[in-house]
């Protein structure tokens, strides 16, 4: 049986995987857990042992079918629960992160399932990001480009916003930036501030947050869509 521990290593590792391609470092490993780098060595050889990862000297890490499997389905934990908290608990999509993360390793198949039903098999979490199926089959996580990868008087609709910072998803909240939105970029400024229009209101978004945010180019039929809402 694994350790919450090593799951949340082989998350970690699955979605560093997605986000900028295998092997993984073990000293971003370590960044992105805010670890040291002797605790990733030290539970990276343990994965190695259990046939989880495989390691290629001087170059990193990266999950097995089996340890991407494991990956899969705790993050398909995360992301139902995140979606179960918000729609049937009342929660803030700032607030389900945290629960999520702490309830993600100890539900049974039973209850997943039950959570699933309940909530008509969703196929996206309150942020956008895809729930993996029943089958474990990985998701496409590649939806979208960047909205900083984007430059002035582009109309692009939100996708997907990252649910790691909740003070980051509160200004989102705040500024109307969430999956579904259209917005159109107004000034791009060289220090790395991204200017957006919201429904004629603008919001000024630092370049960090707009590479946390997932765009596609707006239609006619997503902005009929967002006006009758």
């Amino acid at each position: 049986m694994l350790s919450d521990v090593m799951e949340d290593y082989l998350k970690a590792i699955y979605y560093l995987e997605r986000d900028e391609g295998a092997p993984i470092g073990t000293s971003r490993l370590a960044e992105y857990l805010d670890v040291t780098a002797p605790t990733v060595t030290s539970m990276v050889d343990s994965l190695e042992e259990r046939g989880l990862v495989d390691r290629e000297k001087y170059k990193g890490v990266e999950l097995t079918t089996d340890g991407e499997t494991v990956a899969v389905e705790v993050v398909r934990h995360h992301r139902l629960l995140e979606a179960y908290l918000t729609e049937h608990l009342d929660y803030d999509w700032t607030e389900v992160h945290d629960e999520a993360d702490a309830l993600e390793h100890h539900i049974s198949e039973e209850f997943e399932r039950r959570v699933a039903n309940a909530l008509g098999d969703p196929e996206v979490d309150p942020h956008g990001d895809p729930i993996p199926s029943p089958d474990l089959t990985p998701p496409d996580e590649g939806t979208g480009t960047r909205l900083d990868e984007h430059g002035e008087n582009e109309r692009l609709k939100v996708e997907r916003v990252s649910d790691r910072d909740a003070d980051e998803l509160a200004y989102l909240q705040d500024a109307g930036v969430v999956p579904g939105t259209v917005l159109e970029i107004t000034d791009v400024a060289p220090f790395g501030m991204v200017t957006v229009d919201v429904d004629g209101d603008e919001q000024s978004l630092p370049e960090s947050v707009a590479r946390s945010i997932r765009v596609s180019v707006a239609t006619d039929s997503d902005e009929s869509v967002v006006e009758e809402a």
